[in-house]
């Protein structure tokens, strides 16, 4: 499976668990820490938990078996390194804190295929 494959994926398994503002950040050429971001966030550490875990299931059915994982436990700031892709779950303040598009600014920004499309609320 090539890196833009398991990021899309990823992306998917993530927008599978109703993540929001899922993006997946082009790195090849920039630097060797990996050839894409996917981030995403979950309005509660339950949710981020969640999304993860799909995330971590998708890859796995697949043959890509994370690396290493860290913030499983917490469930405020997850991050999956599957070498060539790194997953990146937020609750939404510790994804403004961080703000890891920011650091990628001139990185090209790929929005997923699918869309989620949230019900009104009441």
């Amino acid at each position: 499976m090539t890196p833009l494959q398991l990021s899309r994926l990823v992306a998917d398994a993530a927008l599978d668990r109703k993540a929001r503002n899922v993006v997946r950040i082009d790195l090849r050429g920039r630097t060797t820490l990996a050839d894409f971001f996917v981030i995403g966030e979950g309005d509660t550490d339950r949710q981020v938990r969640a999304i993860a875990e799909s995330m971590l299931e998708a890859a796995g059915a697949a043959g890509a078996h994370a690396l290493s994982r860290a913030g499983l436990d917490e469930g405020s700031w997850i991050c999956l390194d599957f070498d060539s892709v790194i997953g990146h779950v937020f609750l939404p303040g510790e994804r403004a804190y961080y703000d890891l598009e920011g650091l990628w600014g001139p990185a090209r920004r790929v929005r997923p295929r699918r869309l989620v499309v949230a019900a009104p609320t009441p």
